[in-house]
């Protein structure tokens, strides 16, 4: 893979940067509409390619916010077309790595010696480069380690690259602007947290402890003493990514035992934790034939509030949208309904996510999930896609729902698609509250 000697990190140099991709998607808008004219029955796919590949190549060289925001868009896929979706996953962990001058300029910035000097050996080529960070391979006292160096003005950038990155959202994948508007601060603060590998060490040992004792899972063993704000150590650890442990056609068995994992892992942060491992993408996990499965990165980690906690999880209580005033009071504090909202706006909207809650909350309604059953994420992406041409929608002066949700829809998005991709059978244990009245009364 190409390597990168330098990366822009003025917000001038940025903003060049920002401009000549437009200029490049303004190109692809006109090559389309003269083939349409020569062509009427043309679709919009090779537009989207075009596209998809101009917007990940700019935001590869770019690294940072710009490449996460596309590797956060990649997970949803009710959002962007699938062209987009292809390409963007790369940013998961195959973007373009920095060259070896970059990495050992880092390292003499934190620890005044080169990465030669702090490990017994140090690959100097990366072996996974992200939206953020790289991994380098390293050897000491014995001991095979993952050393994860941050891209430089990542965190100077964060700001100023999401107001660039803002229209461009808004125009090219159709998003609503005051939605984007909504949650900038929150993704602004997520990803500011990202780059604090400080903060990322502490969390790491922190959620590592309160899950070690779900069986299968491994965590790595953290080095401070080797780690600074832009340097983690950790040990290196065995597995594939989703996508290449599916081409060795694992059994059924370890299809399930994997997905039951992942199913747990959250469900423990989730309910006990009040905080959660929030960037469930693929290159996060590492999995191996025999079902167990390391976990690595936890620089995305939303702390759950409780006022949000006890809204949101009520709702997936199946009696709950069977009763309708406690199912208005709680769209109101999530802000699914607003109070300008008319008569008319009020009915459209509890309909619609009335219809949303009991389609995303199936997994909970049932002692056992089929994730591999593709009809019912069809069923979720056709909704979407209707969800997407309705006008009330679309041209609201509004934001619905709580930025809070932000992170945590984002990470139950990520596991549903994972599970799907296992094929996975689970067990969906959860706490008893969360259990619709009829079905405990049908198992007693």
């Amino acid at each position: 893979m190409k390597q990168q000697n330098s990366i822009p990190t003025s917000k001038v140099a940025r903003a060049t940067q920002f401009l000549k991709t437009g200029a490049k998607i303004g190109g692809n808008y006109l090559k389309y509409n003269v083939k349409k004219l020569m062509d009427p029955t043309m679709t919009r796919d090779e537009l989207h390619r075009d596209n998809a590949t101009d917007v990940y190549e700019s935001l590869s060289e770019l690294k940072g916010s710009a490449l996460k925001v596309a590797q956060m868009l990649s997970m949803d896929r009710s959002v962007l077309p699938r062209q987009y979706v292809d390409k963007f996953q790369m940013s998961q962990y195959s973007a373009p790595p920095l060259s070896g001058p970059l990495v050992v300029k880092t390292f003499r910035g934190y620890f005044g010696k080169s990465p030669h000097e702090l490990y017994d050996s140090f690959d100097i080529n990366a072996m996974n480069a992200a939206s953020i960070g790289q991994v380098h391979l390293a050897m000491k006292d014995g001991k095979r380690l993952a050393v994860k160096v941050q891209y430089p003005g990542v965190a100077e950038s964060i700001s100023s690259d999401l107001k660039m990155v803002k229209p461009m959202a808004v125009t090219l994948f159709g998003l609503n602007e005051k939605d984007v508007e909504r949650y900038t601060e929150e993704v602004e603060t997520k990803l500011l947290e990202e780059t604090d590998y400080d903060l990322e060490l502490r969390r790491s040992i922190e959620i590592s402890e309160a899950c070690k004792h779900i069986e299968g899972l491994i965590f790595p063993k953290y080095y401070p003493e080797l780690s600074s704000k832009r340097i983690l150590t950790m040990d290196w650890l065995e597995g594939l990514h989703l996508k290449d442990f599916l081409q060795t056609n694992p059994t059924q068995e370890a299809r399930d035992r994997i997905g039951q994992l992942l199913w747990d892992f959250y469900d423990h942060q989730v309910h006990q934790l009040r905080q959660v491992h929030a960037d469930p993408h693929p290159g996060n996990f590492l999995m191996r034939p025999d079902g167990t499965m390391g976990v690595i990165d936890f620089g995305c980690v939303k702390v759950i509030p409780d006022y949000f906690y006890e809204n949101y999880f009520t709702l997936i209580n199946p009696d709950t949208v069977d009763d309708d005033a406690l199912t208005e009071k709680i769209f109101y504090n999530l802000e699914f309904l607003v109070k300008e909202d008319g008569p008319r706006e009020k009915v459209l909207f509890t309909d619609l996510f009335k219809q949303m809650i009991r389609l995303l909350g199936q997994p909970f309604a049932s002692e056992e999930f089929d994730f591999g059953d593709h009809s019912y994420f069809d069923t979720v992406y056709a909704f979407a896609d209707e969800l997407a041409k309705v006008e009330e929608i679309r041209n609201s002066k509004v934001a619905r729902g709580s930025k809070d949700g932000l992170y945590v829809n984002r990470t139950y998005f990520g596991l549903y698609s994972m599970l799907n991709e296992l094929g996975a059978k689970v067990k969906t244990n959860r706490p008893e509250w969360l259990r619709s009245q009829k079905e405990v009364e049908q198992v007693s």
